[in-house]
């Protein structure tokens, strides 16, 4: 079980951290914090694929992973790693879903409660950047225009977020959490607008999963 919750966590601040990176890397304002909110305010989903790097604080070895994203606001997702092996999450705008193969064990948890303050709340609900961000201008590195966005509330589950945009798009994405692990994402390929399959947000526990929380009208 503790395994599990390990696991889970992990996946919920990636796809926490992914929510919020789309959300700068398609809108057409000149600077950094102004894409933010030009795209949240305008943008109703995308889909692609990403690699990931898990940097820990203590220097030991980092944790490479690689997958695909789908979401369409308000409060639908699918974001699922590939390698080093499969994790699934699965919002379907009432539920959160968490699917862990090799435990063959499902988390199921209300959406709200589940994604709270953080940045996947803003993009995936209809809540306003500054209620839970404070934005500023990250400056240039590595040829890239960043913009730094520190949560407001001690819950959220990150210390910071940083983008890296490139001519308007998304390059990179950096995340710092509580513990001092930096998760770097590097995305391969992003698009919006994408057209979606009525069934690209549903989930269905796979037969003979543990089933970990309640939802109505599903048998345990």
């Amino acid at each position: 079980m503790k395994l599990f919750s390990v696991r889970a966590a992990f996946l919920l601040r990636a796809v926490a951290g992914m929510a919020l990176a789309v959300a700068a890397s398609l809108a057409v304002a000149a600077d950094g914090v102004a894409q933010l909110k030009a795209f949240v305010a305008r943008a109703r989903s995308a889909e692609g694929t990403f690699e990931q790097t898990v940097v820990a604080k203590s220097g030991r070895k980092p944790q490479q992973a690689a997958g695909r994203f789908v979401y369409a606001r308000p409060g639908r997702f699918h974001w699922e790693y590939d390698l080093p092996y499969r994790q699934l999450l699965v919002g379907d705008g009432q539920n959160l879903w968490i699917w862990d193969p090799d435990l063959n064990q499902v988390t199921v948890r209300e959406i709200g409660d589940a994604l709270g303050a953080t940045p996947a709340a803003i993009l995936f609900g209809s809540g306003a950047l500054e209620d839970s961000f404070e934005l500023s201008d990250g400056g240039e590195r590595d040829g890239l225009a960043w913009v730094d966005a520190r949560p407001l509330r001690p819950d959220s589950g990150f210390e910071s977020l940083r983008l890296g945009l490139e001519g308007g798009e998304l390059r990179q994405m950096e995340m710092r959490d509580p513990f001092g692990q930096t998760t770097r994402i590097h995305f391969t390929r992003l698009e919006l607008d994408p057209v979606l399959a009525g069934d690209r947000f549903r989930f269905t526990p796979p037969a003979g999963a543990d089933i970990i929380g309640t939802v109505p009208g599903l048998a345990q």
